[in-house]
């Protein structure tokens, strides 16, 4: 039987080197044009086809040498606001661009399943695409590679992440939800301006503000049910120009995240109506706006069964691991709305080479021996479903 993981350790140092170049050169979201040139070059190579979609995302097929399904795997590229303080020797050249959330190695282990597939096309039944994404940082990628017509026809989709929960040589995949919707929430008291020493004679917005940010968290407890996971954070705060003059305006932008799509309705009604009953009842008015950032993510049963048994060809027994769900928020549910999909959770942590930070961090590293058993999953995976 094919050992894919020999596969992919034959190509490590391919995996490895693209990506420690993208790494020295992060790129912010819809702004990855040599990122893109990159990825564009290395599959000019490999002899895939490839179209661009949105700003910088490429969608890249390989076509089998039998007919059958399609499936989608998919690799985010962009890198992060933040000044790298690391030691390694090949850290950012671009002072406040780090690559702290490890999208190089993604877009790097995608490229190495990318050339693993190519060598073997003409066994392949049906159709590999490849998606280079764009922005998932800002939620927005995703929706771009969709709108190109990158899920047309698409029966099952692919995704992961790095996570330093698990040693290397580890890997998370479980039915159901494994990351958290997430929505911003803004929120603005109109009252009437007036002078400090005559509070009557105005309307005041920020103490019914407050008063409604410490009512929120009896949402959370009184409206919800206690078995569903939600939070509902305020992250900003402001109202008023000068301590003796009454707030005109407050404005409350709020982060909520959620599960449950019947969860997030009702706490999207019931902060509506908190809101209201407390403009109405100090006599203002209020705008409550609902911006959707990303859903929550939900692995189909069968498919993560199916990765399940992947990840044993790959990682061997007894190394698919559990974990907790995550209240982050990911934009691949997008895809998962066209077409059932798996996502799944690869361990890079190891302490002696400090491989120990969660994503975001500005020292993060990981484990460059991760990278082959990523590769080696997506090219398992897209496999067996396409044999299947």
């Amino acid at each position: 039987m094919l050992n894919i993981l020999d596969k992919a350790k034959e190509i490590e140092n391919y995996i490895i080197n693209f990506r420690r170049d993208l790494h020295e050169n992060p790129e912010l979201s819809g702004q990855e044009f040599k990122t893109q040139k990159k990825i564009m070059k290395e599959l000019d190579k490999l002899g895939i086809t490839y179209k661009k979609a949105g700003n910088t995302s490429l969608i890249a097929t390989l076509k089998g040498g039998k007919d059958g399904k399609t499936i989608a795997l998919r690799g985010d590229i962009d890198a992060l606001p933040i000044k790298e303080e690391t030691d390694v020797e090949f850290k950012s050249k671009t002072s406040g661009l780090m690559h702290a959330c490890g999208h190089d190695a993604h877009a790097s282990m995608l490229l190495g399943a990318a050339k693993i597939l190519s060598e073997m096309k003409d066994e392949i039944p049906g159709e590999v695409r490849f998606f280079f994404q764009e922005g998932e940082e800002t939620f927005s990628g995703a929706k771009k590679i969709i709108e190109a017509g990158g899920m047309d026809g698409v029966d099952a989709c692919f995704g992961m992440h790095g996570m330093p929960e698990l040693e290397t040589g580890y890997v998370n995949i479980e039915p159901g939800y494994r990351m958290a919707g997430c929505d911003t929430i803004y929120v603005k008291f109109e009252g009437v301006s007036g002078h400090g020493s005559v509070p009557h004679l105005a309307k005041d917005t920020i103490h019914p503000a407050c008063t409604f940010v410490t009512d929120l968290q009896g949402i959370v407890t009184k409206n919800i049910n206690a078995q569903e996971p939600i939070v509902i954070s305020v992250g900003k705060f402001v109202g008023g120009t000068k301590a003796n003059i009454v707030s005109k305006y407050t404005e409350i932008d709020i982060s909520m995240r959620y599960f449950n799509p019947k969860v997030r309705e009702i706490a999207h009604e019931s902060i509506k109506r908190h809101a209201k009953a407390i403009a109405d009842a100090y006599e203002l008015k209020v705008d409550v706006r609902i911006e959707e950032s990303a859903l929550s993510l939900w692995n189909d049963e069968d498919l993560a069964a199916l990765a399940d048994k992947s990840s044993i060809k790959v990682f061997g027994e007894g190394k698919n691991k559990t974990l907790p769900k995550y209240m982050g928020s990911e934009d691949m549910p997008y895809y998962f709305e066209r077409a059932k999909g798996v996502y799944a959770f690869v361990g890079y942590r190891n302490e002696a080479k400090e491989a120990i930070y969660f994503p975001h961090h500005e020292k993060y590293k990981i484990d460059e021996d991760y990278m082959k058993y990523g590769t080696a999953l997506h090219v398992q995976f897209a496999l067996d479903f396409l044999n299947k």
